[in-house]
């Protein structure tokens, strides 16, 4: 049984989107409790650093940094999207939380490759998978996997990444940053339509792209075939020295935000599979990120059975 490096800081519960949306601290707050209240795995719980320019910049322009951090306002919220989805959010202390976040992935890289650990889980928000190159979307800032990927690419003598993304929605930035480069795989099981409404299999990239839409109501049987058809079969085949998983629980039945039926137990086995196919291929390497899943009963039970598959 693998130990587990979780990645967190208390920024990160300090990002506020206002009264009634979905992406709140709470979120984090019930995943940090359920993890705590896990006695079986040895968990080591570690603060996240602030990601360096530097390193981001290997995704995301300077400009693009720049033009965030000047809208933070000095209270309030401020809006960053356009309509209709105007629900991505600025405050006083976004900034922080958005740099923790990253440097989550730059630290549980240099774990992975330093032989400190295979396992690592970055329970940060603001989440990133919807973030791209030069644009924020859907909650998300700064694509927190692109660039731990990015990182360990540039750091390190890794040639091929497996990014698996099993959130509800799509991730749209991850496919963006990613889609003419075939030293990454990008492989996501999500509903459509849902947001942000890309993902169809016909979205292929350089050959690296495996977009696995499911109908709403789609049951749990049904998900974990497609997600291994579709998806892991891929994985398997393309044999990644990291494995990058972008964990969104918003597939669970009880997510306000979506229509699909899994059961918590359902991301041990996913996450299991995951698991497998690195310790065939990455030498048991894979670092996890929070992404989605806004229902807090669902999340702690959840990242309990996520959190038994990483550590197999």
């Amino acid at each position: 049984m693998e130990n587990i490096r979780v990645y967190s800081h208390s920024a990160c519960l300090s990002k506020e989107n206002g009264e009634g949306h979905p992406e709140r601290k709470e979120r984090l707050e019930s995943i940090l409790d359920s993890i705590q209240r896990i006695d079986d795995i040895s968990i080591d719980l570690k603060e996240a650093p602030k990601a360096q320019n530097k390193d981001i910049n290997l995704v995301h322009p300077q400009s693009y940094l720049e033009e965030i951090f000047e809208m933070i306002p000095s209270q309030g919220l401020v809006g960053v999207e356009k309509e209709p989805y105007a629900d991505t959010l600025l405050c006083p202390d976004s900034k922080e939380a958005i740099l923790r976040a990253c440097g989550s992935g730059i630290s549980a890289s240099k774990d992975l490759m330093d032989g400190v650990s295979k396992r690592v889980f970055c329970a940060v928000r603001p989440p990133g998978h919807h973030a791209e190159t030069n644009r924020v979307n859907g909650f998300c800032f700064l694509n927190n996997a692109a660039v731990a990927a990015r990182y360990l690419q540039s750091n390190y003598d890794i040639k091929k990444i497996a990014i698996i993304d099993f959130d509800v929605h799509h991730g749209n930035g991850t496919q963006e940053i990613f889609y003419n480069d075939n030293s990454v795989l990008y492989g996501s099981i999500h509903q459509h339509p849902l947001f942000p409404g890309t993902g169809l299999e016909s979205e292929i990239g350089a050959g690296n792209i495996f977009n696995a839409p499911i109908e709403a109501g789609t049951s749990s049987e049904e998900f974990l075939r497609v997600f291994n058809e579709k998806i892991l079969v891929n994985v398997e085949h393309f044999e990644p020295e990291v494995i990058i998983i972008s964990a969104g629980f918003d597939a669970h039945k009880r997510d306000p935000l979506a229509t699909i039926n899994l059961n918590s137990e359902d991301y041990f086995t996913m996450t299991q599979d995951i698991v497998g196919i690195a310790n065939r291929h990455s030498k048991g390497r894979v670092i996890s990120f929070l992404e989605g899943g806004y229902d807090l009963q669902a999340l702690s039970e959840s990242i309990q059975s996520h959190f038994k598959g990483l550590s197999a």
